[in-house]
C-alpha cells in the first residue's frame, strides 16, 4: 500500500487556508534545529512511538497528520511506523524540508551543521579508506572492513534505510540540550535566499 503525499505548494495552500495543521518533522534535533518549516514540531525518527502521538491527539484523531524530513525518505518511513500502528491517516511531504524550502514555506533558521546524509558519506568514506590502507599496510583481511561498508551502501540503496544513518543520528554532537529555546533566536525566513 502506497503512503500519500502531498507537495510542498499543496502545504503551503493548506497552511493558508487552515488553522491547525500537524506537521511532525523526524529528522534528528540538530538537523532541525538548522532549518525547519515553521509550523513543524520535532520528533526525531528513531524516538518516534506512534501510539504516543495518536493518544496525544484526543479529541483530533481523523484530522491527518504530516510527516517531514530533509528529502522524504525518513517521512516514508515514519508514516509506515504509523499505518503499522493503526492510524492510516497520514501524509508525506513530497521533498522534505528542501523541497519546502525551494518552495517558499516560511522556515525558522538556527545554527548551521553538518547534514547527516554528509556525515555518513564521510564516515563511510573514511571506513572504505581505512579498510584499504590498513589491508595494505598491516594484514589483507581488513579489506573485508571496505567490503562490509560497500555492502552496507547497496543495503541502504537497495532498501532505502541506512543503518550508518540512523547510528550517526544517536551520536552526542547530532542530540540538542532541551533549553527550550533552541530556535527563539531565529527569524522566520522565507526560501534560500533570505
Amino acid at each position: 500500500m502506497s503512503i500519500p503525499a502531498i507537495t510542498p505548494a499543496d502545504l503551503a495552500e493548506l497552511c493558508k487556508t487552515s488553522r491547525k495543521i500537524d506537521l511532525i518533522d523526524v529528522r534528528t534535533p540538530m538537523e532541525y534545529r538548522e532549518a525547519h518549516v515553521e509550523i513543524a514540531r520535532n520528533v526525531p525518527l528513531d524516538t518516534l512511538d506512534p501510539a504516543a502521538e495518536m493518544k496525544a491527539r484526543a479529541g483530533s484523531e481523523t484530522a491527518p497528520i504530516y510527516v517531514i524530513c530533509r528529502s522524504g525518505s525518513r517521512g516514508r518511513q515514519a508514516c509506515e511506523k504509523f499505518r503499522a500502528a493503526g492510524f492510516t491517516n497520514v501524509v508525506n511531504v513530497e521533498g522534505g524540508t528542501l523541497a519546502c524550502i525551494e518552495c517558499g514555506l516560511s522556515v525558522i533558521r538556527g545554527k548551521r551543521m553538518v547534514s547527516l546524509e554528509r556525515q555518513v558519506r564521510i564516515a563511510a568514506g573514511l571506513l572504505v579508506l581505512l579498510g584499504c590502507l590498513l589491508g595494505w599496510l598491516v594484514h589483507p583481511a581488513f579489506v573485508a572492513l571496505a567490503a562490509f561498508v560497500g555492502a552496507g551502501l547497496v543495503f541502504a540503496g537497495v532498501t532505502d534505510t541506512c543503518g550508518m544513518g540512523l547510528l550517526l543520528a544517536r551520536m552526542p554532537w547530532n542530540r540538542v540540550k532541551e533549553t527550550g529555546t533552541c530556535c527563539s533566536v531565529a527569524q522566520p525566513q522565507k526560501g534560500i535566499g533570505s
